[in-house]
């Protein structure tokens, strides 16, 4: 696949949806009781993978396209799996799910690919153990495979180092198996799709300032769930619409929680043509329209409280920040350092190669913008983020951008370049 600069960029276009929401959506409705259908459900890698490790618990999962039905059997009738559960390439897959397996009364266990096994997992560990589950890492490196379960739960107040909804999902999930009421403390505010949808489901949960809280025990009931779509996938569209020649581009049913939607701020903190449209509330989520076109792009200041609700963009805003005029300093997202792959680095490794003056440090990077980009051949890592937000630095680029493996793109945004292809006039 090559990418060349882009002469306009105009059109409507629906992205697939919240990958976050499609993982819950699928495990909340496999721990309750009756039916759950998911529309607008992410036909991607990562989401195929927490399918696959309820199928093999016993649970009854049909899935066609964006459509999936869900046979749930309640809080307590997962089975134990034949073999270890396999979480592909999935962060989310996997600490979500441990909190689940905490209070099985089976031990099981769960690995991934390379880049799960070099993830960090003490995160959840440390919480479960004081809950008082069985959970080790295997190889003793506090990473995955992970043996989980076969433990009674005590309820806890954790005070997270970290602002991730992925620890904080894992640990009220456990709660739902614990006796009493199981808290989770954050620095900063993470997603909060694990508190709207479980409350959807039947849960008592409850959130106070940076705290959330759960009570164990309750009866989940099935739940229809449309699945808006994906900002973080939403967010590769608003970069181009920004810094493409030409461009007008609405992008449809796009999902806004403001937990999630950091890239909007920043996108007008940068001086950008941003508007949200048609704003509405889809099964308890903020929904709009999001029209963008050609802005003079500024460069300006990333950090604090902020960076938990744009972690993943951070790459396609490094971006942005290329294009734009000035300095652009991304900073306190040292998390960067331990996804799919050290964004820190390939972010820096790429930008550089395409021209750009950037420098990184130990929480984030500086980026001087305004220097022309010219393609390149990007290293991608297999982080779909990455080779995303160097397609988009693509369309702005003189000359040709190549990808080691674009096909990476499929964990997240399996059409990703045929939505390119639907709105770019070369």
């Amino acid at each position: 696949m090559a990418i060349t600069k882009a002469k306009s960029l105009k059109g409507e276009i629906t992205i697939p949806g919240d990958k976050s929401i499609s993982h819950r959506g699928v495990m909340f409705g496999s721990i309750s009781e009756g039916i759950t259908e998911l529309t607008g459900f992410l036909d991607g890698a990562d989401c195929r993978s927490t399918i696959s490790c309820f199928k093999a618990m016993g649970i009854d999962i049909t899935q066609e396209n964006d459509h999936v039905v869900i046979h749930g059997k309640g809080l307590h009738g997962l089975t134990k799996p034949e073999k270890m559960l396999d979480v592909g390439n999935s962060g989310t897959t996997t600490r979500l799910i441990s909190g689940i397996l905490a209070g099985q009364h089976f031990i099981s266990s769960l690995n991934g690919d390379d880049s799960i096994q070099k993830r960090p997992m003490g995160r959840i560990i440390t919480p479960l153990t004081k809950m008082g589950a069985h959970i080790k890492s295997i190889k003793d490196n506090g990473c995955a495979p992970l043996e989980i379960g076969g433990s009674k739960l005590t309820s806890i107040h954790y005070d997270s180092s970290v602002a991730s909804a992925q620890v904080k999902s894992c640990i009220l999930l456990a709660g739902l198996y614990a006796d009493g009421i199981t808290s989770v403390t954050e620095p900063a505010v993470s997603r909060n799709h694990t508190e709207l949808m479980l409350s959807g489901f039947g849960a008592n949960i409850n959130t106070n300032g940076l705290t959330a809280s759960i009570e164990g025990g309750p009866k989940l009931v099935g739940q229809k769930i449309a699945v808006p779509g994906d900002i973080s996938s939403a967010a590769y569209f608003i970069a181009a619409g920004l810094m493409c020649d030409n461009a007008d581009l609405l992008i449809k049913n796009v999902n806004t929680n403001p937990t999630r939607a950091g890239i909007i701020k920043v996108a007008k903190d940068m001086g950008g043509n941003i508007e949200l449209l048609n704003e509405r509330i889809v099964s308890g989520e903020p929904v709009a329209d999001i029209h963008v076109t050609t802005s003079q792009l500024n460069g300006c200041e990333v950090s604090g409280d902020i960076i938990p609700a744009l972690i993943d963009e951070l790459p396609i805003i490094a971006v942005m920040a290329a294009n734009a005029t000035g300095t652009t300093t991304i900073k306190d997202a040292a998390e960067l350092k331990v996804k799919e792959s050290d964004r820190i680095a390939t972010v820096t490794e790429n930008l550089k190669n395409m021209g750009c003056d950037i420098t990184p440090t130990d929480d984030g990077m500086i980026i001087n913008g305004g220097k022309i980009l010219h393609g390149t051949h990007i290293k991608t890592y297999l982080d779909h983020r990455i080779a995303m937000s160097f397609a988009i630095a693509g369309l702005v680029a003189d000359g040709e951008t190549t990808f080691d493996d674009e096909g990476c793109c499929v964990i997240s945004y399996p059409k990703f370049f045929e939505t390119i292809s639907s709105i770019v006039n070369r």
